[in-house]
C-alpha cells in the first residue's frame, strides 16, 4: 500500500534537503574563516572583511544572475563577456564625449541587450543554452577586444568614483548594491508567482507548460536579468579600478557557476537559494584575500578553490544526506509511520 506522510515528515524531508545542500558550504565557511584567521592576524578583522566585501560585490551580482539562470535549467557562459564589453562601453563612450552618467546608464543597457539576445535565441531557435552562450561569450569578448582594440581606457572623472570607491560610514558603497539585489531576488523568488514559475519551468518545462507558465518569457526574462546584473557589476569594477579592459571578466563566469554549486543548487535547475549563493560567493573569495593576507603564493589559490569547491560539492550531493539517513531517519522510523 501506498505510504502517506505526514506534515512532521513532510517538514522533515525538507529540513533534510536544506541541511545536506548546506553541510559542504557551511564546513567550507569554517575552513577558510579558521584557517586564514590562524595564518594572519588581519584576516579576522571588520576592515579586511568590508575589503573583502567590497571586492565580491561584483561577482556576487554575477551570481545571483547565474543561480536564476541555473534555476530555469540554463546556463551562461556569456556573464564575463557582457562584463567586459559592458565595462569597456563606460571607458569608450566617455571618451568620445557622452556624459560619464549617460555612459553608465547605456552601458548598463549593453548588458541587458546582451542577456535578451542569448535569451531570444535560447527561446526563438530552441538550441541548447550551453552552446548559444559559449558561441555568444567569443563574441561579446570579440567586440569588447575590438572596441577598445585590446587596451585599457583611463582618465575618468573623479565624480565617477562614487559608484565603487565611495563609502557610507563604514560600509562600501557597492556592498549596498549587492546588499539591495539580494534582498530583492530573495523576495522575488520566495515570495512571488515569477519566483513559483521560475522554479517550475527548471524542474519540469513541460508540466509548467501545461500548468499555464509563460516558459519562452521566463526564460527570457532570466537572461535579461543576468545580462543587466553583469552590466552593474562591471560599472562598479570599471568605477572601483577607475579603467575599463576588455579582459576584465574573464573567469568570472565560471566563479559564478561555482558559487551556484557550491551553494547547494542543482545544476540540472530547478531550485534556487540566494542566500546560500551570497555565502559561497563570499567562502569563495576569502580564498585570494586570505592568501595575500598570509603572505602565501597567490599561484595556488586556484588549485585551493579548485580543491575546497570539490569537497564542498562532495558533501552536499553525497556525505550529508547519507549522515542524515543514519542519524535521524532511524529516529523517524520509531514514531512508526501511516499508511492507508
Amino acid at each position: 500500500m501506498a505510504e502517506t506522510l505526514t506534515f512532521r515528515e513532510l517538514r522533515g524531508e525538507r529540513v533534510r534537503e536544506i541541511v545536506s545542500r548546506s553541510f559542504g558550504l557551511m564546513l567550507l565557511l569554517v575552513a577558510c574563516v579558521v584557517f586564514f584567521s590562524a595564518s594572519s592576524p588581519y584576516f579576522l578583522t571588520s576592515s579586511n572583511a568590508f575589503t573583502l566585501f567590497r571586492i565580491a560585490s561584483e561577482s556576487g551580482l554575477i551570481a545571483i544572475g547565474m543561480a536564476v539562470v541555473i534555476a530555469s535549467g540554463g546556463i551562461d557562459l556569456s556573464v564575463g563577456a557582457i562584463f567586459s564589453l559592458s565595462s569597456v562601453m563606460v571607458g569608450v563612450l566617455y571618451t568620445h564625449g557622452v556624459n560619464i552618467w549617460v555612459s553608465v546608464v547605456l552601458a548598463v543597457l549593453v548588458g541587458l541587450v546582451c542577456g535578451l539576445f542569448n535569451g531570444l535565441v535560447v527561446v526563438a531557435l530552441r538550441i541548447h543554452p550551453l552552446l548559444v552562450t559559449l558561441g555568444t561569450l567569443a563574441l561579446f569578448r570579440g567586440l569588447a577586444l575590438g572596441i577598445s582594440n585590446g587596451s585599457g581606457i583611463a582618465g575618468f572623472p573623479t565624480s565617477f568614483e562614487f559608484v565603487g570607491q565611495a563609502y557610507v560610514g563604514l560600509v562600501p558603497e557597492q556592498c549596498l548594491f549587492w546588499l539591495g539585489a539580494i534582498v530583492i531576488a530573495v523576495l522575488v523568488t520566495s515570495r512571488t508567482a515569477a519566483g513559483r514559475s521560475l522554479v517550475a519551468v527548471g524542474a519540469n518545462e513541460t508540466a509548467a507548460r501545461f500548468s499555464g507558465v509563460r516558459v519562452p518569457l521566463v526564460r527570457l526574462s532570466v537572461y535579461g536579468l543576468s545580462g543587466l546584473l553583469s552590466g552593474v557589476a562591471a560599472v562598479i569594477y570599471t568605477s572601483r579600478v577607475l579603467s575599463s579592459r576588455a579582459d576584465a571578466g574573464n573567469g568570472l563566469e565560471l566563479l559564478a557557476i561555482a558559487a551556484v554549486v557550491v551553494g547547494g543548487a542543482s545544476i540540472q535547475g530547478g531550485q534556487i537559494s540566494i542566500v546560500r549563493t551570497t555565502l559561497a560567493v563570499i567562502a569563495i573569495a576569502m580564498i585570494p584575500n586570505g592568501f595575500v593576507l598570509s603572505d602565501y603564493s597567490t599561484s595556488w589559490q586556484y588549485v585551493a578553490i579548485g580543491v575546497l569547491m570539490i569537497v564542498a560539492v562532495v558533501f552536499n550531493e553525497g556525505l550529508a544526506s547519507r549522515l542524515w539517513r543514519l542519524v535521524v531517519r532511524p529516529r523517524r522510523g520509531r514514531t512508526g509511520t501511516s499508511r492507508n
